[in-house]
């Protein structure tokens, strides 16, 4: 395995780097800011746009997208560090760069899955960053770290799909800027449980679909479309809008899946460095009990704790990344489990001593620290929580020993 930056990846960082320096860091407060006087959590500050322009004209556009005709053509190992960059400023970057979840995912999902017509309708305008999209998979009724217990239904009626069901946590769908979704649901519960679901293109604007109420993270509304509730009520969409084909939600879910992981995890490496950061300048600063925080033992204990998890973490996502371009995600299906539980744990406890290093201004919005904080703490539930990637991670290894025996 070979970690060393390519010649274009160390333009890419670079450039990136240059670009959160001087265009980034210094618009987090005006972002904010405009979002408060509008009065409205959803609202698309104008600043964004000129970040998206600005990142655009220096080629720093859909970097996650291996293919070189529509993306960066860079391979997940390659990503990596510049996804790393970008978790720095998580509300701004990755959006300013079309690198932001759910779109990303999606717009995976409608390269490698769609038809050339969907691709065209939808997958043309999100890689220009012209709208946003959701994705609509857990459901409030049910536990759905089981994805089997889905229970929206899609049933086909002529030539259209007819779908009922209440999805929740559903990023993005909130904003007025998300022009479509996509839908997963059963559409044969008389079929193997990993062929009983499909995935369906559902447009924002069809009949039936309402967004009930929008859902706060830790008593937060974080912006960029929210996390809301939405009920599907015989919601009726063409029969050409289903993905690869009936039964094929699982397949769909788990190629969407890997490379979501994975994004995360590199983007929480950058939170937890700038949290390691700003703890460290802050620790410089204050002088308790007559001398620098950063003299105190306790602290220094604090540093030393925190770079040995942030490299370990770093290293194992780094591992993961070169297989899933080597083998595939199958392949990589150990290690992929083992960074979703290893990434948020420990982007949360480098935050956590970061807030703590700055006293009661962490959780202020003065910093990122208290959004950083929530971001990654939701991280150890999203995507799968921990302990289903535990015990997946635990079979696999006992297999084993079972076919040894």
């Amino acid at each position: 395995m070979d970690f060393a930056y390519s010649p274009e990846v160390e333009e890419l960082r670079e450039n990136l780097l240059d670009f959160m320096d001087t265009w980034v860091y210094p618009n987090e407060a005006t972002h904010r800011d405009q979002i408060e006087a509008s009065g409205d959590h959803q609202h698309h500050p104008p600043i964004m746009e000129e970040l998206k322009a600005e990142a655009r004209r220096r080629g720093l556009w859909n970097l996650f997208l291996p293919d070189a005709e529509h993306g960066a053509g860079l391979r997940n190992v390659e990503y990596a560090p510049l996804a790393e960059i970008m978790g720095r400023s998580p509300v701004i970057a990755p959006e300013a760069t079309n690198c932001a979840a759910p779109d990303t995912g999606n717009m995976e999902v409608l390269h490698d899955f769609g038809t050339p017509e969907q691709q065209d309708e939808w997958l043309r305008p999100l890689l220009g960053g012209e709208i946003r999209s959701a994705f609509f998979m857990t459901e409030p009724d049910v536990a759905s770290s089981d994805a089997q217990n889905i229970g929206s239904r899609i049933v086909r009626d002529g030539d259209d799909y007819v779908i009922n069901g209440r999805k929740w946590w559903s990023s993005g769908a909130a904003s007025d800027r998300c022009k479509v979704g996509i839908f997963m649901g059963v559409t044969d519960p008389d079929e193997s449980p990993y062929r009983r679901q499909s995935m369906v293109i559902v447009p924002m604007d069809t009949p039936g679909v309402k967004v009930e109420r929008e859902l706060p993270v830790f008593g937060h509304y974080d912006g960029h479309g929210g996390h809301p509730e939405v009920s599907f009520t015989d919601v009726r969409v063409p029969a050409t809008n289903i993905l690869k084909g009936e039964g094929e939600g699982f397949t769909i879910a788990q190629a969407r899946l890997g490379p979501g992981r994975i994004h995360h995890c590199m983007r929480l490496i950058g939170m937890a460095e700038r949290a390691f950061d700003l703890m460290c300048e802050r620790a410089m600063r204050r002088e308790p009990f007559g001398k620098p925080i950063a003299e105190q033992g306790v602290f220094q204990d604090w540093v030393a704790e925190a770079r040995v998890r942030i490299e370990q973490v770093r290293l194992l996502t780094l591992k993961t990344a070169w297989l899933m371009d080597t083998v595939g995600n199958k392949g990589a299906r150990v290690e992929i489990s083992a960074i979703k539980i290893a990434a948020p744990r420990m982007a949360a406890w480098v935050i956590d001593r970061a807030i703590q290093a700055h006293g009661a201004a962490g959780f202020s919005n003065d910093f990122p620290l208290a959004m950083m904080y929530a971001h990654a703490r939701t991280l150890q539930m999203a995507d799968g929580p921990d302990e289903v990637h535990k015990m997946s991670l635990a079979k696999r290894e006992l297999r084993r020993f079972r076919e040894d025996a």
